[in-house]
């Protein structure tokens, strides 16, 4: 590697303890964010182009070359290079004698990414979802979680990241943190807290035997259940209950968020709830809705063809 490239390196360095340890990025996003700049980099050694001064075409080449990257990862890759090269604008980093005056990224525009429906269960899927059969401890864990899960909205890693002193049974709150170590406060209902106590006071102790752990979700190792193990768990009680939707890790999160919406929910309220930092992500679940309402609206009487 040439000694620009390490320079060019020792910068991405700098900009990565900046969204460390000033932005507070979460370590999976720091880890999104180092890849995309060493693909960066790579791209430019492999094409032996100018590094540190880039030009919006050599920004336009990569992406070019990333075409068979989904558009979600190419979106990634420009959000990525833009802040890159804002930071070293602001820092006002000078190498070989001169300082970047424009961002290369700025007339770029985002590869459109067609927003998705989130699939989400119906009222009737969740209440089949949570029929839970009891024989096991595990299953009185299983049924604690899900509880939590439809009651809450959270993401399933902020649910295995759970530890005992976050579940304020006296206010009834959950204390969670979300994305970028942002905490928020999302209360419970009297459901999720009477299988929450039963699973902490009665089975987390078998679970555990003679360990010990800060986490509430305990496996079959006596660890922190991960969130591979939990979807294997609620994929495997989907096929149980008869539910034959393809379902994910968030599909209690898309559909607690729906059902509070078509409920007549406050959007911010439930913006709040599920830790968007923009609305425009909660407003996805207002087009389920919609669909909803005009589904719902084919049973008008008008509606009905006339009869020759």
């Amino acid at each position: 590697m040439n000694h620009e490239h390490v320079v060019l390196e020792n910068f991405m360095e700098s900009y990565l303890n900046y969204l460390q340890f000033e932005r507070k990025l979460s370590f999976n996003s720091l880890e999104s964010y180092r890849y995309n700049l060493k693909a960066f980099c790579a791209f430019l050694n492999y094409k032996q182009m100018e590094s540190f001064y880039c030009q919006r075409k050599d920004i336009e080449a990569f992406l070019l070359y990333s075409k068979e990257k989904s558009v979600t990862t190419r979106s990634h890759y420009l959000t990525c290079l833009r802040s890159y090269y804002q930071f070293l604008m602001e820092e006002g980093i000078v190498y070989q004698g001169k300082k970047i005056e424009s961002n290369p990224c700025d007339l770029i525009p985002l590869p459109t990414t067609p927003k998705k429906i989130p699939q989400y269960l119906t009222i009737d899927e969740v209440d089949r979802l949570l029929d839970v059969q009891f024989s096991t401890p595990y299953d009185y864990r299983n049924k604690a979680m899900l509880e939590l899960l439809y009651a809450t909205g959270m993401r399933v890693s902020e649910l295995t990241h759970l530890k005992i002193q976050d579940i304020d049974f006296d206010e009834d709150f959950v204390h969670v943190q979300g994305k970028g170590d942002k905490e928020r406060i999302i209360p419970m209902n009297d459901t999720a807290k009477r299988f929450l106590l039963c699973y902490i006071r009665e089975y987390r102790p078998l679970l555990l035997g003679e360990k010990s752990s800060e986490y509430l979700f305990i496996n079959n190792r006596k660890t922190r259940i991960s969130r591979q193990g939990f979807f294997k768990m609620i994929k495997s009680l989907c096929t149980l209950n008869g539910i034959e939707k393809d379902v994910h890790p968030h599909i209690l999160r898309h559909s607690f968020a729906t059902h509070l919406l078509n409920n007549g929910a406050n959007l911010r309220v439930v913006q709040e709830l599920l830790g968007h930092s923009d609305i425009s992500t909660t407003q996805i679940y207002t087009h389920i809705s919609d669909e909803k309402k005009k589904r719902d609206y084919e049973f008008h009487p008008r509606n009905k063809k006339e009869e020759n």
